[in-house]
């Protein structure tokens, strides 16, 4: 480690715990790979195709058509909020992605997850059952798929979110479904599985483990779907389908993506599923053009530090003397995901950490100045709208008049779920930290 250390002195920074960006010195988006924008629209109409059965089962979906959703939400008075926060005017326009309050499971995890499974669940109903792609899929719900789908499992290890998007998806279709949560799974996700009648598996040990464990276990059941958040371009391609629709949102309020008007997207990021097939929709779609940088708690970069080094997951945080624990339990990753890497690593313009205590500031912020409720881990993303402005040869190769007509997302990735609470005891710390800081 002491070579890496080195080679890339940003590690040492990161050994301290310390707050970093990494500004990508390799960037490039013309990579050839093995996956094409024909893929994203198969995936695009694939759940388009199950959008009848879901506004069927999910009513809270038939606002939209039985399409999983959320708003894109201009937030001025969070970028005021910033300003006076990091004593800066920051140029452009910001905006959240509110994943945060996604319909059947209140988080970003709602489109990969939910996708994969709706992918298992027609293989199975198009070989075994008599359903064709022209059907409506609202014919799902009947008794008699539901007991074909019960001959078979589904499984999948679990920070929390992705559990709980798999596990409500899964049941309801009638599925055998078992989660395998690490231990920084927070209790209430695991009682409300429990309460859908999704076993759950509890590890006194990390995310890694629990993974492993449940893929073990998987393959003793031919029957089993494992569903690897790690290495799944099916559950990847599921995330992908978002670039598509922030596309449309866009155009609908008339935002132009191009060299004078660049978009600038900041992904919380665990093991790195969610955000690595939102940046590659993303770039398949406007190229250059997006500027996409993963936020990771400084216990956990795991993604920082395969991307940079080009270990990928052949090395982990623990390896560099950190803890892995974070109160963003999403982002409690040890090891990344090699195949994101590989696919996305090239293309981010940097990876970012934060500090758990602004976590909880940004999200008491974000409710106090917008009304928008998230957990910590979606916080992740707001010191990035900073970051790229503050870094003076960062900003310069944007350049002055873009970055004045820049657009910024913060993807708000979990929250609507979180027990009133819980969320009450998350806005009250961080108003106190707030005025701590004050």
């Amino acid at each position: 480690m002491l070579e890496l250390a080195d080679k890339y002195p940003i590690i040492s920074d990161m050994q301290k715990g310390q707050e970093v960006i990494w500004f990508n010195p390799k960037i490039n988006c013309d990579e050839t790979i093995d996956l094409t924008d024909a893929d994203i629209e198969d995936a695009r109409q694939r759940v388009e195709r199950f959008a009848p059965y879901l506004k069927k089962v999910f009513p809270e979906t038939a606002e939209n058509q039985g399409i999983i959703e959320s708003a894109l939400q201009e937030t001025p008075r969070m970028k005021a909020a910033l300003e006076t926060y990091y004593e800066k005017e920051l140029e452009g326009r910001l905006f959240v992605k509110c994943d945060s309050h996604l319909p059947i499971s209140g988080s970003i995890k709602a489109r990969g997850g939910i996708y994969e499974v709706l992918f298992f669940a027609e293989k199975i109903a198009l070989e075994e059952g008599d359903l064709t792609i022209a059907d409506d899929y609202s014919i799902l719900a009947g008794d008699k798929y539901k007991q074909l789908f019960s001959n078979y499992s589904v499984s999948v290890g679990s920070t929390g979110n992705l559990g709980l998007s798999i596990g409500i998806i899964s049941a309801k279709l009638g599925f055998n479904v078992t989660v395998h949560m690490s231990a920084d799974a927070r209790q209430w996700k695991k009682d409300l599985l429990r309460e859908k009648g999704v076993i759950v598996i509890e590890y006194e040990v990390d995310y890694e483990k629990a993974v492993e464990e449940g893929r073990k276990q998987a393959s003793q059941n031919p029957n089993c779907h494992f569903i690897d958040d790690e290495n799944s371009k099916i559950l990847f391609l599921g995330y992908a389908v978002a670039a598509k629709r922030v596309e449309s949102q866009l155009k609908e309020r008339n935002i132009t993506v191009d060299a004078e008007h660049p978009l600038f997207v900041y992904l919380p990021c665990g093991v790195g599923g969610g955000p690595g097939g939102v940046a590659f929709g993303l770039k398949q779609i406007y190229g250059e053009h997006v500027h996409c940088f993963f936020a990771e708690p400084v216990q956990a970069p795991c993604m920082l530090l395969g991307v940079m080094t080009g270990l990928q997951n052949k090395i982990s945080v623990q390896d560099i003397g950190l803890t892995g624990r974070t109160a963003a339990d999403g982002l409690a990753v040890g090891r990344a995901s090699g195949f994101v890497g590989e696919v996305v690593g090239k293309r981010l313009d940097g990876i970012f950490t934060v500090e758990d205590n602004q976590l909880f500031q940004f999200l008491s912020l974000l409710a106090k100045e917008e009304h928008i409720e998230i957990e910590p881990s979606a916080a992740a993303g707001f010191p990035g709208y900073f970051y790229t402005q503050n870094n003076q040869n960062y900003y310069n190769r944007i350049g002055r008049q873009a970055m004045n007509q820049s657009t910024h997302i913060v993807w708000a990735t979990g929250g609507s779920m979180v027990p009133k609470d819980e969320m009450k005891g998350y806005i009250e710390k961080g108003n106190i930290l707030r005025k701590d800081q004050s």
